[in-house]
C-alpha cells in the first residue's frame, strides 16, 4: 500500500513538473516560433514526454494545459488566435482545447501499446513522440476548418494561398509548420523521454 501512495505520489510531482515547464515555455520565447501567419508551437514536445513517462491520463492534462495557455495567447500574443477569438469565443476555445487533450491522451496510448513488443523501448518513444505533434496538426485543422472554414477570415487566407479546396488549403496552410514541429518532437522528444525512461528503469521509481 505504501508502494502505489510512493508511486501516486511521484506521478504527482512530475505531472506538476511537466505542467510547470508548459507553462514557462507557453509564455516565455521558448514556447513558440513566431511567423506572420500560424505560429510553430514547440509545447507538444513536453506533452508528448509526459504522456509516454505518465500515461494517457497524464497525457489528456497536459494536452490540456496547452490547449489552455493556447486559448489565453489569443488575447494578445497570437494575431491568428485574437482573429478568431473576435469572430467566436467559444469555437476558438474548441479549437484551442479538444485537439490538444485528443493528442495527449492519444500520444499515450500510443506508447502504451507499442511498449507492449518493444524491448527496448526506442522505436515507441520514436513513434509516439512523431504522433504527437502529427495528431495535433490534425486535430487542430479538422476543428479550425469545421468551426470557421466558412468564415470570411479564413476565406481570406484561402484566397491569398490560392487554394481551389480544403485539401489544398490544409497543405499550403500547415504543412511547412507541421513537419517543423514533427522534426523538432521527433529528435529533442525521443531523446528526452528516451533518457528519462531509461533513468527511471534503472532508479526503480518508474510510475507506469
Amino acid at each position: 500500500m505504501k508502494t502505489i501512495t510512493n508511486k501516486r505520489t511521484l506521478k504527482m510531482v512530475q505531472l506538476a513538473l511537466f505542467t510547470s515547464i508548459i507553462l514557462l515555455m507557453a509564455f516565455t520565447p521558448l514556447g513558440y516560433i513566431r511567423t506572420p501567419g500560424l505560429e510553430i508551437t514547440l509545447l507538444v514536445v513536453p506533452v508528448s514526454v509526459g504522456a509516454i513517462i505518465l500515461g494517457p491520463t497524464a497525457g489528456a492534462i497536459l494536452g490540456g494545459v496547452f490547449g489552455l495557455t493556447s486559448f489565453i495567447q489569443c488575447f494578445g500574443p497570437s494575431p491568428f488566435g485574437a482573429t478568431l477569438l473576435s469572430i467566436s469565443l467559444i469555437g476558438t476555445f474548441v479549437v484551442c482545447m479538444i485537439p490538444r487533450i485528443l493528442m495527449g491522451w492519444l500520444t499515450g496510448l500510443i506508447y502504451k501499446a507499442m511498449k507492449k513488443w518493444d524491448k527496448t523501448r526506442l522505436i515507441s518513444h520514436a513513434v509516439a513522440n512523431l504522433a504527437g505533434p502529427l495528431l495535433n496538426t490534425l486535430f487542430f485543422m479538422t476543428t479550425l476548418i469545421l468551426l470557421f472554414y466558412n468564415t470570411e477570415y479564413i476565406q481570406s487566407i484561402v484566397t491569398a494561398l490560392g487554394a481551389t479546396n480544403v485539401f489544398e488549403f490544409v497543405i499550403l496552410f500547415v504543412t511547412v509548420n507541421g513537419l517543423i514541429e514533427a522534426l523538432i518532437s521527433f529528435v529533442v522528444g525521443t531523446t528526452v523521454s528516451k533518457a528519462i525512461d531509461v533513468f527511471t528503469r534503472k532508479s526503480g521509481i518508474q510510475v507506469d
